[in-house]
């Protein structure tokens, strides 16, 4: 048995979340934005413990993973990649594979798992055009992956770049961006507040509600209540 069949016979072995739950979560009903998926039903913290075990798999054993209709198995190639990406010193073919493979990372817990700790750590400290195109892409996924991908530049105390990205989509259409974009604001915002403030008091009057909930979710009650207004 090889080691993909191996990771593929682990992942049923653990499946124990039921398809309506799926179904609920990850919005894979006719017309949602998930339709295009399929899941086994594993839990993140089972993949990751898989994923541990197998994170000497070649590029070539990835890329058979990461082209997978599953959700999981996706998923674990991804945390394979990262794990691979923090800890040797091919980071650049590492970065390269995972552009290559963009494609298959296409759903929200995917990009969340991924982007900003291959793009957003590969890219801090170089040339950054590459999240503009992406923030201006038809794909939804990659446009959540530019705006994700600052999170690696935020902890790092580098916060020009989430609010570049968040200017890009402001008028973004999806909830799903609406979100992404709220999140990282809330999270440059605990870097600093003053950016933040300043940000959502010249963008407020245009700027999706979802994304200025999301944003403006640490507020105490009364600053809360002044920029829903």
């Amino acid at each position: 048995m090889t080691k993909i069949e191996q990771i593929k016979s682990l992942l049923r072995s653990e499946a124990d979340i039921s398809p309506e739950n799926q179904k609920r979560f990850f919005k894979t009903g006719i017309g949602d934005y998930g339709a295009h998926d399929k899941f086994i039903g594993v839990s993140v913290p089972v993949i990751r413990k898989i994923a541990k075990q197998y994170n000497n798999l070649t590029l070539a054993e990835i890329s058979e993973l990461i082209g997978s209709g599953y959700n999981e198995e996706r998923l674990l190639a991804l945390i394979v990649l990262v794990n691979r990406y923090n800890n040797q010193d091919q980071q650049d073919k590492i970065y390269d594979f995972y552009l290559e493979n963009l494609i298959y990372v296409n759903n929200w817990n995917l990009v969340d798992a991924s982007c900003h700790l291959i793009i957003g750590k590969h890219l801090l400290g170089r040339e950054k055009s590459l999240l503009l195109n992406l923030a201006k892409s038809e794909s939804l996924w990659e446009r959540r992956i530019a705006i994700v991908s600052t999170w690696w530049f935020i902890k790092n105390n580098s916060l020009e770049w989430t609010i570049k990205i968040s200017e890009i989509l402001l008028g973004d259409k999806h909830d799903l961006i609406h979100k992404a974009s709220g999140w990282m604001l809330r999270e440059l915002g605990k870097k600093d507040e003053n950016l933040l403030i300043n940000f959502l008091q010249a963008n407020k009057k245009i700027m999706p509600r979802t994304m200025l909930r999301y944003a403006i979710e640490k507020f105490g009650s009364d600053m809360r209540e002044e920029f829903l207004l």
